[in-house]
């Protein structure tokens, strides 16, 4: 299997600012049956929700053919942006079946604005393949990428399996991370 650069989906306009009229919007994990991330978010389109399906593309090897899918990274999640009015409406669809909760919780858990920007952009840039780590990684030195597709995007480097990444933590999902060769980042002052 070869993969190649990753791809998104999205619906609706963002502004990123999380502002909302009457309530503020914050980004939440629907968790859906398994193989209906895509669907669920064509119906969230259709009703004006904004939502996010991290997908990338890959190339499937068969014995007689090749072909170039659309794999979702985080199978059987949809990231919802809603205020509490829509994410209710979110839970009407018979194909979700709750929000991603913090054990011990009773409320949802959200997703910072600024974990969810730098993870999307991650997706949308990286020229390598975008690998989900849920175990948990130490807590890696700051660094911003100044060189290469993915410049500009501040995450910590880690080190897994001997190799150097950056990676972008999310809550309660683990880390989102891409190949980095150190000579492209530096350490962020702070």
């Amino acid at each position: 299997m070869i993969l190649t650069k990753p791809k998104s989906i999205s619906a609706g306009p963002s502004n990123g600012t999380g502002e909302g009229v009457a309530h503020s919007k914050r980004w939440y994990v629907a968790c859906v049956r398994m193989h209906h991330e895509k669907r669920v978010s064509e119906l969230l389109e259709k009703v004006g929700i904004e939502n996010f399906v991290p997908v990338q593309q890959e190339i499937h090897q068969w014995s007689d053919r090749r072909k170039m899918v659309q794999s979702v990274l985080l199978p059987m999640m949809v990231f919802v942006h809603a205020d509490a009015k829509e994410r209710k409406e979110v839970l009407s669809f018979s194909t979700v079946s709750r929000y991603l909760v913090m054990r011990g919780e009773s409320s949802p858990t959200v997703i910072p604005d600024e974990q969810m920007a730098r993870f999307r952009f991650m997706l949308d840039y990286s020229e390598d393949v975008i690998s989900m780590n849920s175990a948990p990684l130490a807590r890696g030195e700051k660094v911003r990428v100044i060189k290469g597709p993915l410049t500009g995007l501040i995450g910590e480097l880690v080190n897994v399996e001997g190799k150097s990444k950056i990676a972008v933590r999310l809550n309660m999902l683990g880390c989102a991370c891409a190949d980095m060769p150190m000579g492209y980042v530096e350490p962020v002052k702070l």
